[in-house]
């Protein structure tokens, strides 16, 4: 099986048990999963000990439930040590995208890629949402990033839909139009 298939099949196994534990225990191991992958990808100390087959899996896994007791629930340290204990814990990462794309269609909620020319103060991240949200009947969550060559308006990203309300664009398309219409 390629990666992405056993990440998924992993990210299912957690959906599933977080389910039958309670709605509320599936969105905390969004948060915890996130956190741990986080972990490894920032830390290299934290991702080299995980990985090294030096370490012995015991010892990984003795880690891992020293650095979670009392901070995680116990069926999301005895899963992280399942999947250390099967050489999987390379796949964190790839797990916690996979868990947080079934919760997001549990919820009904999508992520969009909003460039805009500056950071958005609150009340406007908050109407851009909104609105987003109209647009597509789902929960949406903006995820903004600033390009100043964009001058104004929005680009948003959802999926592989892209809604150019540029600035930059509108006056492009605003330049043709002229150009073409001054040659005829």
């Amino acid at each position: 099986m390629r990666e992405p298939t056993i990440a998924r099949n992993y990210a299912e196994a957690l959906f599933a048990a977080g389910e039958r534990a309670g709605a509320e225990l599936t969105e905390t191991f969004v948060v915890l999963l996130e956190g741990v992958a986080g972990a490894i990808e920032a830390d290299e100390r934290v991702r080299l000990a995980l990985e090294s087959p030096r370490v012995p899996k015991p010892v990984k896994q003795r880690i891992v439930e020293r650095a979670l007791a009392r901070r995680a629930p116990e069926q999301f340290i005895r899963f992280l040590t399942a999947v250390i204990r099967r050489g999987r814990q390379g796949l964190i990462p790839a797990i916690s995208r996979q868990y947080q794309a079934l919760v997001d269609i549990k919820l009904n909620r999508v992520h969009a890629g909003v460039t805009v020319a500056r950071a958005p103060d609150p009340k406007l991240a908050a109407e851009i949402q909104r609105r987003l949200s109209e647009i597509t009947g789902q929960e949406v969550v903006p995820h903004f990033r600033e390009n100043p060559r964009i001058l104004g308006g929005a680009i948003v990203r959802i999926g592989d839909r892209i809604m150019d309300g540029s600035l930059r664009r509108k006056l492009l398309a605003l330049r043709r139009q002229m150009l073409g219409t001054s040659r005829a």
